[in-house]
């Protein structure tokens, strides 16, 4: 069992090491760059982790790995906008859930959730093997649940991981309760508040220190770190789905001149223009259909493409929880079934989420200069069956049998004596 484990071991660090110190290209591909238009016999070369040359008919450079990729796709690496990734494992197990603070009056701002993500989580390299290697890890639970980061779903630890942190913060508007608030208004009202204290911390900082101002509506802490919003430093990812509070939302966001990004938005294309004309970005799913909250009454799969259409700005997401943040394909695929553009949906979870968290000039499309994380797949990457055949973090790849392989090649396997 020992040599085993240490063979498994073995194996892994091979695969996720790079191939080799020379140059690498992959040719003969149909080549997606996102950034510009589709590469018929495309290749794309890399070397020391940087993409450093994309384009049709190249040859492979002398002394390089070169790969054939005829007849297969090419993509950058799949960007899942909102997960759990490494700081949920089981859901029932609350030993292992870091993805939610205790909070002041449902207020976490200051609560950064990127250290507690684990690098050996499970969930991370059968979320690699589907194509999806970069990752908002996003707080949840309170009113106000923290900030946020970006990671490549690179082997290693933390450090390897990281690409930007705090690259959002995050915030929910679509629920009333305690901590919140009891009515619309409050809830409304309560974010204001927040927002107009923070500003006022920003002010002579002393005062409010010794407690010679009024009471505030967060701590200390909590207000330097929604100081990071108004200074426009990170974006407010604020969860609406009732097209009255996105509209309220959007005026706070006017007021206080802070970047706003709508989480959920299950009734956004109601307000679809106004998005647009404010360069709002929409974080929303497709594939539930029916309304899961009297503020989703106007849930509609084609969400995605009406706000396409209107001119907004749209991230595709799906599968928050750990497990199934690789689902996000296939929520792709879904808005492409209902109206989007093939071209649009795919910018939708590579290019769109990394120019939104900040990460747009190392992540999200293929060019030279980037990070050498991208996918090669054996068709197109929406359909279901897609499966890919190489996945590259960084110029590592990262393709490696994971847990669910693991236990699913254990119980197919029957003992040698074994009699039905």
């Amino acid at each position: 069992m020992h040599a085993t484990k240490l063979l498994h071991t073995a194996l892994l660090a091979l695969l996720a090491s790079p191939i080799g110190a020379q140059t690498v290209a992959i040719t003969g591909a149909r080549v997606h760059p996102v950034s510009g238009p589709v590469i018929e016999n495309g290749t794309l070369v890399f070397a020391n982790g940087r993409i450093t040359q994309v384009g049709a008919g190249l040859p492979c450079p002398p002394n390089a790995e070169c790969i054939d990729a005829r007849g297969r796709w090419v993509t950058p690496g799949i960007f899942n906008a909102l997960t759990t990734l490494g700081v949920n494992e089981i859901g029932q197990v609350q030993e292992t859930q870091d993805a939610q603070a205790a909070g002041d009056r449902g207020v976490a701002a200051a609560f950064e959730a990127w250290h507690g993500i684990n690098p050996a989580s499970p969930h991370l390299q059968v979320t690699r093997n589907d194509g999806v290697v970069i990752a908002g890890v996003i707080p949840g639970g309170n009113f106000v649940s923290g900030q946020a980061a970006v990671i490549e779903l690179a082997v290693g630890g933390l450090g390897d991981m990281l690409r930007r942190a705090p690259a959002a913060l995050v915030a929910d508007m679509a629920s009333k309760g305690q901590n919140r608030g009891q009515a619309r208004g409050e809830v409304i009202g309560r974010m204001d508040a927040l927002l107009t204290d923070a500003r006022n911390y920003r002010a002579p900082r002393n005062d409010v220190e010794r407690g010679s101002t009024r009471p505030t509506a967060a701590s200390a802490r909590d207000l330097q770190a929604l100081g990071l919003v108004l200074s426009r430093r990170i974006p407010l990812i604020l969860e609406a789905d009732r097209a009255s509070d996105i509209d309220a939302a959007i005026t706070m966001a006017r007021e206080h001149n802070i970047q706003l990004i709508i989480s959920g938005g299950a009734e956004a294309w109601k307000v679809a223009e106004r998005l647009a004309l404010e360069k709002v970005t929409v974080i929303v799913g497709s594939l539930n259909n029916a309304p899961q909250s009297f503020s989703s009454l106007g849930a509609r799969q084609d969400n995605a493409a009406l706000l396409r259409r209107a001119g907004a700005s749209v991230i595709v997401a799906g599968g928050a929880d750990a497990f199934n943040a690789r689902n996000v394909k296939y929520e792709a695929g879904v808005a492409v079934s209902f109206g989007m553009p093939w071209a649009d949906a795919l910018e939708a979870i590579t290019l769109a989420p990394a120019r939104a968290f900040g990460v747009a000039d190392r992540l999200g499309s293929l060019e030279p200069g980037k990070n050498a994380t991208f996918v090669v797949w054996n068709g197109d990457p929406l359909e279901l069956s897609t499966r890919p055949t190489h996945v590259f973090v960084g110029g590592r790849n990262v393709l490696a049998p994971s847990r669910q392989d693991e236990l699913m090649r254990r119980y197919l396997t029957l003992p040698p004596n074994y009699k039905p």
